[in-house]
Parts: structure tokens; C-alpha cells; sequence
């Protein structure tokens, strides 16, 4: 085991989270920097989502990260300040300056040792990190597809990703944010086994 391990309930090892989610919000951040002023109102591979509307939920993901992991709030305390349109007339900007502290608020001495109170309980505040990890590395495809951009994962996060949804992948519809899991086709590779998991039809 190398420094940037993490060490997992289950005994097993992965590559430290912290690090997968700064080259996964790099990824999204470069797709966000690449949408042209006539896609915001395209259309993306989530059900009935435009670009805009993607951007703007990763966007309030991003901005639930500081009250919850550094304030120690509860869904019940932020209630609905990160509903409705967060991009504004600026939507690059508004998605940079959620992005910027949310990786800040992860980055900061001892935050992956907290918990997090979430919709569903408190949970250890490296699951959340994984969590949102995966969630951006899901949706920069849906960007990048929406979009024409590179649609090729990088391969480490494809795998970081894989782990991490596969004990869950089967509940993941239940959130009403994912459709059902596809079946991957014969001889798939990774990156089409982990989209086939959160119900996208490659």
C-alpha cells in the first residue's frame, strides 16, 4: 500500500479518494469550459435534462459541500437555498466558483475524517467524496456526449468508479436520477460496463 491509498471498511485499497475527485472535477470543469453559447439548450443522455439543467445540478452539488462537510449542516438546515437556477447570467463563472469550494472545503486538513448528514443519514465524509467523484465522472460524459466532446473517460476513474457504484448500482434508480442498469454487451470494456451500471445506453 502506497501513501495515496485509503485503507476501506472491507480491508481492500483504492487510490486515495481526495485524488480522484480533483482530476474528476478537472474533467467536468473542461467539458463545462467547452460548451458553446448555442448547447446550453441542448439536449443531454439524462431524461429530460439540457445542458443547462446538468450543469446547474452539478453545480448545486457542488455548492451543498462547504455547509455540509465544513459547517457540519444538515439538509434540513441549508432547505432549499440550492434549488432553482444557481448559474445565473454567467454560467461558467457560477460553475467555477461552486467547483472551486467545493474542492476546497474536501481538501481541508482532516475533512474526509468527518461525517456528513445527508438525506438518507450520516455518513463518513470520504464515502460522500466518492460519492460526488462518480457522480462527475458519470455526468461529464452526458456533457461530453450532449456536446461532441471527447466522450473516453480516463481510464483511472473509470475504474475508481466502477468499484465505487457497484455495491450500490441497484438502488442508484431509486433516487429518480438514474434509469435502470443496462446489460453491458458481450466483450465490453470498462468505460461501457460502468455506463451500462447507471442506465446509459452507449
Amino acid at each position: 500500500m502506497t501513501e495515496n491509498d485509503t485503507t476501506r471498511n472491507d480491508g481492500t485499497t483504492t487510490p486515495h479518494v481526495l485524488d480522484r475527485h480533483g482530476e474528476a472535477l478537472a474533467l467536468f470543469t473542461d467539458r463545462v469550459h467547452a460548451i458553446r453559447a448555442d448547447q446550453w439548450d441542448a439536449p443531454t443522455p439524462c431524461t429530460d435534462w439540457s445542458v443547462r439543467d446538468l450543469v446547474n445540478h452539478l453545480t448545486s452539488e457542488q455548492l451543498w459541500v462547504p455547509p455540509l462537510l465544513r459547517d457540519g449542516a444538515t439538509v434540513a438546515d441549508v432547505g432549499d437555498g440550492f434549488d432553482g437556477d444557481m448559474l445565473g447570467p454567467d454560467p461558467v463563472a457560477s460553475w467555477d466558483t461552486a467547483a472551486t469550494a467545493s474542492r476546497a472545503a474536501f481538501r481541508e486538513p482532516g475533512a474526509l475524517e468527518r461525517s456528513v448528514h445527508l438525506s438518507f443519514g450520516d455518513t463518513p465524509a470520504i464515502f460522500y467524496c466518492a460519492q460526488m467523484t462518480t457522480d462527475l465522472v458519470v455526468h461529464a460524459w452526458d456533457l461530453s456526449r450532449a456536446i461532441g466532446a471527447e466522450e473516453t473517460l480516463p481510464r483511472g476513474l473509470v475504474d475508481f468508479s466502477v468499484r465505487e457504484i457497484s455495491p450500490y448500482a441497484a438502488e442508484l434508480e431509486k433516487s429518480g436520477l438514474f434509469d435502470p442498469p443496462v446489460e453491458p454487451p458481450p466483450g465490453a470494456d470498462a468505460q461501457t460496463k460502468l455506463l451500462c451500471l447507471v442506465g446509459r445506453r452507449v
